[in-house]
């Protein structure tokens, strides 16, 4: 396993991926593999609940040439595996077992508009019972009905609506496809399989110069390839020799309410730490403190019912070392070595109703008296909370 932009990503090698799926297939259990290149690398940096989903995933295979230079820049040597490649690769060493165990059941989730229809899947897999679910929800994906699928049964899911909505279907919909052991994003690689779009010729894939021969054929990709291009490996050189210097800009977000004559505060439980409680936070984005203050608040809790009073700026400032930040958040934050922290006070305008905590940030919210805050928090939270709750009382007092 080796980590790239924050993004786990498997150094498996092409038959030991296949042997993994196997195992999947065995198990009892339901897994999902997604196949991450450059440019859903730098997408998950835009959108925390796609990030959280691929490093949630029991494999993610490499598709990117992108991903394995950055490989080589950190001593690494990545195995990498096309979507087009692993989709063959599956069917190809399963048809035994699916006539063995009378067929496997295979079903593919689709666009209503894709390329390839499932004759063309059909002949590309023989040895499969294969059907082909179409979404109509062209915008996210989500919340489909599942009926045709659950009453199928299929064994094996390949999802190629693309990134991010073929991994979201996938981690919101695989608990209510009971029959499923191993669900696949795999963009457009039945395209290639089926012959309907020409893959690049192999001395180009051995040069990783595939994106080359996309650019030619397909001129309009032209804005995805230079994120691949051009976008990432300068993101990554920042991640990796740059940002360990330098301390991220985040903004704390002190959300309050009056309640009965009390004020009260939202803090947050972090869903990979239990009994971890803080205020919600996030990065600035090089936003002004207000501006960011807002959109993290809207983020972490789903409503807008709230209004900005008040922004401090440098308040806080900490080094990650071994604190609470290590792991999967440092790495998501970009690789800096620590975090400089404003303040953004906002108050509560709704209900509780209205608040929808983020699943992939936090498992649980509740309101504490002011007074209580500084106690409420996790230990390592309690000196930078006095700061922040001090400006809040003088707010209240100055505004009383």
């Amino acid at each position: 396993m080796i980590n790239i932009l924050g993004i786990n990503i498997s150094t498996l090698k092409r038959g030991e991926v296949l042997k993994k799926i196997e195992q999947f297939l065995k198990d009892g259990k339901q897994h999902y593999i997604v196949t991450p290149n450059p440019e859903i690398v730098l997408g998950a940096h835009r959108d925390e609940e796609f990030f959280y989903i691929l490093n949630k995933a029991d494999l993610a295979i490499p598709d990117g040439a992108g991903l394995k230079f950055a490989a080589w820049a950190m001593g690494k040597n990545l195995r990498r595996v096309t979507g087009a490649d692993l989709v063959s690769d599956v069917g190809y060493r399963m048809s035994d077992l699916a006539y063995r165990q009378a067929g496997l059941r295979l079903a593919v989730v689709n666009w209503r508009d894709g390329l390839s229809k499932k004759e063309d899947i059909e002949r590309a897999l023989a040895g499969f019972k294969i059907k082909e679910f179409f979404v109509k929800d062209v915008s996210r994906g989500i919340k489909q009905d599942l009926s045709d699928l659950t009453e199928f049964k299929p064994d094996i899911l390949f999802c190629t609506l693309g990134a991010p909505f073929q991994e979201k279907f996938i981690y919101h919909n695989l608990k209510n496809l009971p029959s499923v052991k191993v669900a696949i994003g795999v963009g457009g690689a039945f395209d290639f399989l089926t012959g309907k779009i020409k893959r690049a010729p192999k001395i180009l894939r051995w040069l990783c110069l595939e994106w080359l021969w996309r650019l030619i054929k397909q001129p309009q990709r032209v804005k995805r390839i230079y994120q691949a291009v051009i976008v990432f490996p300068y993101k990554f050189f920042k991640w990796k020799f740059i940002r360990p210097w330098q301390y991220r800009p985040n903004v704390v977000c002190l959300l309050y309410k009056k309640d009965k004559g009390q004020y009260k505060v939202l803090l947050a439980e972090r869903r990979e730490a239990p009994g971890h409680w803080q205020l919600l936070q996030g990065g600035t984005d090089n936003e002004d403190l207000m501006t960011a203050g807002a959109r993290e608040l809207r983020e972490e809790i789903a409503t807008d019912k709230f209004k900005g009073v008040v922004v401090f700026p440098n308040l806080w400032k900490y080094k990650f070392g071994n604190s609470m930040c290590r792991g999967v958040l440092s790495k998501y934050i970009g690789g800096y070595k620590g975090q400089k922290q404003g303040l953004f006070i906002a108050e509560f305008m709704g209900e509780d109703k209205d608040i929808t905590i983020n699943f992939w940030d936090h498992r649980n919210w509740k309101w504490v008296k002011a007074d209580n805050l500084v106690n409420e928090v996790y230990p390592i939270r309690r000196e930078a909370t006095k700061i922040f709750l001090e400006k809040f009382k003088n707010h209240i007092a100055h505004k009383a």
